[in-house]
């Protein structure tokens, strides 16, 4: 399966009321990743919304992944995003097998994404590259960094942080294969407007 577009992320208070009609409305419009992303503690809850998005990828083709929590990933048979702090990948690889994408973020650093792809990483996810409401605190990345990462390794890329419509086609001219993105999708006013979105960040990969 090859890994290239729009990687669809969601965030709960962003999308609180309206969960499922924008996540469909973002599948509607083309999403080649979903991650579901849920920062709470509120296990019963997470299970039953990506018992709903699972569902809800099937009827699209859309693959499914979790963040942090490959517990989870594992009950559902999908794959996982791991963050720096959760440890290296090879637990997560044994858990959920050789076919299971497993994603990495590798910050702004190179030598992070080398460690990650030998531990057995699907793809590597660097970011930030603009100002951020989901991750305001984290290092800049460069494009000049996404040109060594391009030589160097041979797994998809994929560019987090801030990213919209009219900041994202130089990611994608210097080499990403996945456009992260979270408000830039979901910020919208209506859901017929998320699917625009999704259909244009999936245009700049057709150029």
């Amino acid at each position: 399966m090859k890994l290239r577009g729009l990687y669809a992320i969601t965030d709960s208070q962003l999308l609180a009321g309206k969960f499922l009609p924008y996540v469909e409305a973002a599948l509607d419009g083309g999403v080649t990743l979903l991650q579901y992303r849920d920062k709470s503690s509120d296990e019963a809850r997470r299970l039953r919304e990506a018992q709903a998005l699972y569902d809800l990828c099937g009827r699209y083709k859309t693959q499914l992944i979790i963040n942090d929590d490959a517990e989870l990933a594992a009950r559902l048979g999908v794959g996982v995003h791991l963050g720096q702090t959760d440890g290296p990948l090879t637990p997560a690889r044994s858990l959920l097998g050789r076919q299971a994408i497993i994603g990495s973020t590798c910050h702004a650093q190179l030598e992070l994404a080398e460690q990650a792809a030998k531990e057995g990483a699907s793809y590597v996810a660097f970011g930030r590259f603009f100002n951020s409401n989901t991750k305001p605190g984290a290092p800049t990345a460069s494009l000049e960094l996404l040109d060594q990462a391009r030589s160097k390794l041979h797994l998809p890329i994929c560019a987090i942080g801030g990213i919209t419509l009219d900041n994202a086609a130089p990611l994608v001219a210097h080499g990403v294969d996945l456009l992260a993105v979270v408000h830039g999708l979901f910020g919208a006013e209506n859901t017929q407007e998320v699917t625009r979105r999704a259909r244009a960040f999936n245009d700049l990969f057709k150029a």
